[in-house]
C-alpha cells in the first residue's frame, strides 16, 4: 500500500484552503492593485529625518497630522469634527517635567534624583517626618480594602509596595501612579514613595518616567510628593518589620507642568449599504513616535539621534491611509471612521481622549480595527493581537490567505500587547477591538534591533512586505465591515460587560 507522508497531506490541505480563500475574494478590489513604490514614498516621508521622530506636540508631529488630513480630504472623506468642519480633534495635554532637585532620607539612608529616587508627581514640598509602611497603600470601597484603615499616617511619609493587592504587574503599577497619591493624601500623609519591584532595569524605568512626559489627566497635579525608590532588600525588610517610628525627610522643588495641545486626525466615509450606514467600523493607527535624542529613551549618538519610527508606527499609518484610499474607491457596506491618533507613545493619550470624547457616538461604532507595528521577524505572516475574542479571526485569516500569508495569533503573550496599544482605549469602553501587526512570533534580536531605536529608518524596511501588509489590513477591514452580523466580545471576556453596557444587552 502506498503511504503518503502526513506532512504532504497537511501541505495539500493548507494549499487547498488558501486557494478556496483566493477564489472567494473579488480580486478586482482596489487593494489588489496597491503600488509598492507609492507606499515606499509615504514611508520615506513619514519616517524621514525631516519629521524628527514625530514626537507628540512637536513640529514633526504636526506636519504628519497635516499630511494625513490632506490625504483624507483628497480621498473625499468628510471631516470627522462637525463642530468646526475640520479633520482634527484637539487633544488638550499637560507637559510634565521632573523637579530640578529632590532629596529623601529614610532611617539614615539617602536618595536623590541622580541615583535611586524617581519623582513622578507632586508639588514643591519640604518636611521632616516619621516614615510608615502601608502595604500597597490602596483603598477600594467596592471590596472594602483599605490599607490605611488601622494605620496612623497623619503628617508622615508613607512607603508602599508597587502595584495593587494581588497584582504587582506593570498595568497595576501604572494604575497606582494615577491614583495612589490621592489615597495617601486623603489619609493625611505628607509624601508617598513606592518600592520599585518591576522585572526590568531600574534605569529604563527611571528614564521612561523621569523625563518629560505628557498627560491628559488633571491628576498630574498631586497634592503631595509621590515617586519610587529603589530600596535594598535589607531596607525593605527593616521598613516592613519596624515596631517604632523610622525618621525621614523629603524635599522637592516640585513637578513642572504646562499646557500643550496635540491633535487626532480623522475622516468619515459613508457605507454602501443604506441599511448599515449608521454603523461604523473605526480604523485606527497612531502616527506619533518618540522624537530626538534624550526624548527617545534609547541609545543615540551625534551621527544619528533621530528615532524615525518607520516600523512604529509609520507602517501602521501608511496601512491606515492605504485602506482609506481603497475604501474611497469602493466603499464597504458599513460606514468607516479613519482615525490617526496622537500620543500613543506617551500613554495612549489620543485614543483615550477620543474614547472619552467621541466625535461619532461609540454605540454606533461596532468595531475598532487598530494597526500598530513594533517590528517584524516573519514576512510570511501577519500577527493578530486579541485573537479569539471578538469573532473576526476568520475574516483576518481569509484576507491573509488571499495574499499568501498566514496569521500568527497573539504572539509574545508575556508582553501583554493587547493592553499596550490604542485598541485597549476602545475595548475599555466596550467596543470590540484588536490590533493588527506585522508578522512576529517573539521579541527576539530582530525586533529589538529596531524597536524604539534610531536604527528604525525607512531604508531598513522591506517595501514588498509593507505592500502586502497594507493589502491584508485593507481586505480584512473590508470583510469585517461587510459582515452580516456585527462583532462582539466572546462570552466571559473581561470587556464583555462593558460592551453590554455600551450597546445594551440585546447586542
Amino acid at each position: 500500500m502506498l503511504r503518503i507522508p502526513v506532512t504532504l497531506i497537511l501541505l495539500f490541505f493548507l494549499s487547498a484552503q488558501t486557494l478556496r480563500a483566493q477564489e472567494e475574494i473579488d480580486r478586482s478590489l482596489p487593494e489588489f492593485s496597491f503600488d509598492r513604490l507609492d507606499l515606499a514614498g509615504e514611508m520615506h516621508f513619514l519616517a524621514s529625518d525631516f519629521l524628527a521622530g514625530r514626537r507628540t506636540g512637536a513640529v514633526g508631529n504636526e506636519i504628519a497630522a497635516e499630511y494625513i488630513a490632506a490625504q483624507l480630504r483628497g480621498f473625499g472623506y468628510k471631516p470627522i469634527n462637525s463642530a468646526d468642519s475640520s479633520f482634527f480633534q484637539t487633544v488638550p495635554l499637560r507637559r510634565v517635567q521632573p523637579p530640578e532637585s529632590a532629596h529623601v532620607t529614610i532611617g539614615g539612608s539617602e536618595f536623590d534624583l541622580s541615583g535611586d529616587l524617581l519623582m513622578v508627581r507632586g508639588p514643591e514640598a519640604s518636611a521632616d517626618a516619621s516614615v510608615v509602611f502601608a502595604n500597597y497603600g490602596w483603598v477600594d470601597p467596592e471590596t472594602d480594602h483599605d490599607d490605611y484603615a488601622n494605620l496612623d499616617v497623619e503628617g508622615k511619609i508613607v512607603v508602599t509596595r508597587a502595584g495593587l493587592p494581588g497584582d504587582p504587574g506593570q498595568q497595576a503599577v501604572f494604575r497606582g501612579i494615577q491614583e495612589k497619591a490621592e489615597m495617601a493624601a486623603a489619609a493625611g500623609a505628607v509624601a508617598l514613595f513606592e518600592i520599585y519591584s518591576l522585572p526590568f532595569p531600574w534605569n529604563a524605568f527611571r528614564n521612561y518616567l523621569g523625563g518629560e512626559r505628557l498627560s491628559i489627566s488633571a491628576g498630574e497635579s498631586a497634592t503631595i510628593p509621590y515617586g519610587f525608590i529603589k530600596f535594598s532588600d535589607d531596607a525593605v525588610k527593616r521598613l516592613q518589620t519596624a515596631e517604632g517610628d523610622t525618621e525621614g525627610s523629603v524635599a522637592s522643588t516640585g513637578m513642572r507642568i504646562d499646557r500643550m495641545d496635540s491633535r487626532n486626525v480623522g475622516g468619515v466615509l459613508r457605507g454602501s449599504d443604506p441599511a448599515l450606514q449608521d454603523e461604523y467600523l473605526l480604523m485606527t493607527a497612531h502616527f506619533d513616535h518618540v522624537g530626538v535624542g534624550k526624548q527617545g529613551g534609547g541609545y543615540f549618538s551625534d551621527a544619528d539621534s533621530i528615532f524615525n519610527g518607520a516600523r512604529d508606527n509609520a507602517i501602521g499609518t501608511i496601512s491606515l491611509l492605504a485602506a482609506a484610499r481603497a475604501f474611497a474607491e469602493k466603499p464597504p457596506r458599513r460606514s468607516v471612521i479613519v482615525l490617526a491618533v496622537t500620543g500613543e507613545e506617551m500613554g495612549l493619550l489620543g485614543s483615550k481622549y477620543y474614547a472619552d470624547n467621541p466625535l461619532i457616538p461609540l454605540e454606533q461604532t461596532v468595531f475598532n480595527f487598530n494597526t500598530d507595528g513594533g517590528g517584524y521577524n516573519d514576512t510570511t505572516a501577519i500577527s493578530l493581537i486579541g485573537s479569539n475574542r471578538t469573532g473576526i479571526d476568520e475574516q483576518v485569516e481569509k484576507a491573509a490567505a488571499a495574499f499568501g500569508k498566514r496569521v500568527i495569533m497573539d504572539p509574545a503573550p508575556e508582553q501583554g500587547l493587547f493592553d499596550r496599544s490604542d485598541n485597549v482605549s476602545f475595548a475599555a469602553m466596550g467596543v470590540p477591538a484588536l490590533s493588527f501587526t506585522p508578522g512576529f512570533d517573539d521579541f527576539d534580536d530582530e525586533i529589538l534591533k529596531y524597536y524604539h531605536q534610531v536604527t528604525d529608518n525607512p531604508e531598513t524596511i522591506n517595501m514588498q512586505y509593507l505592500k502586502e501588509y497594507c493589502q491584508i489590513f485593507t481586505l480584512a477591514a473590508r470583510l469585517i465591515a461587510n459582515r452580516d452580523v456585527v462583532p462582539f466580545w466572546n462570552e466571559g471576556d473581561k470587556y464583555e460587560a462593558a460592551g453590554q453596557s455600551l450597546y445594551g444587552t440585546g447586542k
